[in-house]
């Protein structure tokens, strides 16, 4: 594939970050330990961040991410620890559970046209009702050693939670660069009227799209809970905005159209790099944020000059 600009001065960024943790953190930044650290933490970031990337390039949102993860979670670790179910069968009762929402999402804004940005707020709120209705606000622990792998395991010392964030960005990249469904997503995001006009049923497209992020935000949720041993309505809050933040950093237009996932995938890395440098670093978190701000105003200023066919 080839690299665009906005691609190389992405990896130009990732480049100069690198470097200038590896001198701020004495090395410490490509140390194992801190390897091992950014591979288990940037998983679950990353599949919420994927399943917002989808509704943004369709030129939507979705803002029950993290509800959906956290009842995603919740539901398999109740099946798990009081119904004694096995763990497969209790990651795809989550993973059905997250379904039924974007389900829900996807009806309501593609076939009713609510705005996306009220549909998925106000699901967001129903669903984290359902979750502390469920748990009384309690945290749900102690969850068996053969689902908690998923979260904290790894294969030939590489995080199995990481592994399958690699491979779900490639079958994203593939779908989205090589498939009618993925192109039509595109089409849908930049133009809805020209798209319709051209034979793309925009309702099936705009439906998908909330049933694939669903689908991500609840293998989000069971990767943290397997991660944590524990499953909470409250997980997570802080990284809605986040993924925001990441997607438009990987060149995501918030009016859809464009964006591509190899992109975004280097603009987490990125700021999880940098979380991770000023910790070791042992800087305040509160920097981070504001490098991270920084970053997105110098990416807007940049592809403002940049022509949309380099991006």
């Amino acid at each position: 594939m080839k690299l665009s600009l906005f691609s190389v001065i992405l990896f130009i960024i990732l480049g100069l970050t690198i470097i200038g943790l590896y001198i701020g953190t004495n090395k410490q930044i490509l140390s194992k330990v801190t390897l091992e650290t950014i591979g288990y933490q940037m998983p679950v970031l990353g599949f919420l961040t994927f399943a917002q990337f989808i509704p943004m390039v369709n030129g939507g949102i979705d803002l029950s991410i993290i509800s959906v993860a956290n009842f995603a979670g919740i539901i398999a670790a109740i099946l798990m620890k009081q119904f004694s179910y096995s763990p497969l069968m209790a990651i795809l009762s989550g993973i059905a559970a997250a379904l039924v929402v974007g389900s829900v999402n996807g009806i309501l804004i593609s076939i009713v046209k609510a705005p996306a940005l009220l549909v998925t707020l106000a699901t967001g709120f129903l669903v984290k009702g359902i979750s502390l209705g469920i748990t009384k606000g309690y945290i749900i622990s102690g969850l068996p050693n053969s689902f908690i792998v998923l979260g904290a395991g790894n294969l030939l010392g590489i995080p199995i939670s990481f592994l399958l964030l690699l491979l779900s960005s490639c079958i994203l990249a593939l779908t989205f660069a090589r498939t009618a469904f993925g192109r039509s997503i595109y089409l849908v995001g930049a133009n809805p009227v020209a798209s319709l006009f051209s034979g793309i049923s925009t309702r099936n497209i705009q439906s998908s799209v909330y049933i694939c992020s669903a689908f991500l935000s609840g293998t989000a949720g069971l990767i943290m809970a397997a991660r944590f041993n524990a499953a909470q309505a409250d997980y997570g809050g802080g990284y809605l905005l986040v993924t925001v933040l990441i997607c438009v950093l990987g060149g995501v237009s918030p009016t859809g159209g464009t964006g591509r996932i190899s992109d975004v995938f280097v603009a987490l890395t990125i700021l999880q790099l940098i979380s991770t440098g000023f910790n070791v670093m042992r800087t305040s978190a509160y920097l981070a944020t504001a490098l991270w701000g920084m970053l997105l105003l110098g990416i807007l200023l940049i592809t403002r000059k940049v022509p949309k066919h380099m991006i």
